[in-house]
């Protein structure tokens, strides 16, 4: 109750034109107060918005971005109010998520109208448990314009997911970018149907596509002693001759030893690789340099690197013409200098560097590499196993090796173009990974 010695004398009972101004007050009161209730009232049964939580994020699934060459390009009015729904593969777990678009390569900015994530019901399927879908928001808003040459992180969003599932991450686009980005060795198909469909349990007139489109990243929700493993290498890495939907890379594979682990369950994979990439020159995507920053240490939650490049440069060096021995000397001395750089920079952010040998791929029909090449890669291979380089090492050429013939891919693990592993290969490659380099 308001006390009317509070106020001014001229403001009192006995002056008629002022006898309503306490009564008004004590409304205004009231009414403030009860608003103050209700709004305590709704903040009681509600979470606050996802944007503002601030806990740890450790990146789940990444895909390393490039221009799509032209046999891998969608036609870009193909892309115009269209739907993609893409299916990820996560590593590990958790109970937010958070999601990464690219446009790193665009000349024009993004436009997408909303992007929802939903639980797939098969990775080779476009169809999804429609109970499951939800919207992802961007600043609090359904959709985001990318501006060229930039990624945009998506808002938190409580959804809970687990290790070495799958997700399906469905865009809609109102506008194609002038240049797409994308990562052409997806391994997995992606869905593209004309018009609104971002909430379709199913798209039955989609175009299939073994690429992904614009999407970089799954970030997940971590308690502080989670971190994360950057792969970053060529098609090996990438998995070229891995099964399509099939998630059996060496990097799949190494997960799923990780997760049967209680000491390192909480380690997630990033397969950084591209098919064709050189440590010193561009070739389909660019230098393992140029991109180091955006594919390693923009990662969230790394901690680990294993570095596997150089396979293409030595063989790069003699595919089309024959090299001076200055030219194959010059060739080492450069591919070690590019190792130097990346240990360098990676120790300036306190990550471990793993170096893996190159493995052997005499007999390749793609590179014909005669003794020279076999040279240069048993001189690389040298300096990665000698100590003071890298922090650790995992010799893939050891195990990949034919016995009998050292500088050929052992024939069990070999796809059949004696350069790229098979299946059975790259899960010879993550055995090779001893888990005690990742202990806590």
């Amino acid at each position: 109750m308001l006390d009317p010695r509070f106020f001014p004398k001229q403001i009192s009972e006995t002056d008629s034109s002022f006898r309503w101004f306490p009564a008004l007050l004590l409304l205004l009161v009231a009414a403030l107060t009860a608003h103050a209730q209700v709004s305590s009232a709704a903040a009681s049964t509600s979470s606050a918005p996802a944007s503002n939580w601030t806990g740890a994020w450790i990146g789940s699934w990444a895909a390393s971005q490039q221009i799509p060459e032209p046999d891998n390009a969608v036609p870009l009015e193909s892309l115009s109010n269209a739907t993609l729904r893409q299916i990820v593969h996560l590593s590990v777990g958790g109970s937010r998520i958070r999601v990464r678009i690219s446009n790193a390569f665009g000349t024009t900015p993004l436009h997408l109208l909303a992007v929802h994530v939903a639980r797939p019901q098969s990775p080779a399927s476009s169809r999804i448990d429609p109970a499951s879908d939800r919207a992802i928001m961007f600043n609090e808003h359904a959709d985001v314009l990318i501006p060229m040459g930039a990624e945009y992180t998506s808002d938190p969003l409580s959804y809970s997911v687990a290790a070495l599932s799958d997700l399906a991450i469905t865009m809609q686009i109102d506008v194609a970018p002038g240049q797409e980005t994308g990562h052409p060795g997806s391994r997995a198909t992606s869905y593209l149907a004309a018009g609104s469909l971002v909430s379709a349990a199913e798209l039955p007139s989609a175009q299939s596509i073994d690429h992904w489109y614009f999407l970089s990243g799954v970030d997940v929700s971590a308690p502080a002693s989670a971190s994360s493993i950057v792969a970053l290498g060529d098609s090996i890495t990438d998995g070229h001759g891995a099964t399509t939907n099939g998630n059996d890379r060496w990097t799949d594979a190494l997960a799923a030893r990780l997760q049967h682990s209680v000491t390192t369950n909480e380690i997630a994979v990033l397969n950084e690789g591209i098919g064709g990439n050189r440590l010193l020159a561009d070739g389909l995507g660019p230098n393992a340099l140029a991109r180091f920053d955006r594919d390693v240490l923009a990662q969230d939650g790394i901690r680990y690197l294993i570095v596997l490049e150089g396979i293409n440069d030595i063989g790069t060096l003699t595919r089309t013409s024959v090299a001076t021995e200055t030219q194959h000397e010059d060739l080492v001395r450069r591919m070690i200098g590019a190792f130097q750089q990346i240990i360098l920079r990676a120790h300036a952010d306190g990550i471990k560097v793993i170096g893996g040998t190159i493995m052997p791929f005499m007999g390749s029909d793609f590179y014909h590499p005669d003794e020279a090449n076999e040279s240069d890669r048993r001189m690389v291979n040298a300096w990665i196993r000698a100590a003071g380089h890298f922090d650790a090492v995992v010799d893939f050429d050891k195990v990949m090796a034919d016995p009998a013939h050292p500088d050929h891919l052992r024939p069990d693990c070999d796809s059949g173009d004696h350069l790229h592993p098979s299946p059975a290969g790259y899960r010879a490659m993550a055995v090779a990974i001893p888990l005690e380099l990742f202990h806590k």
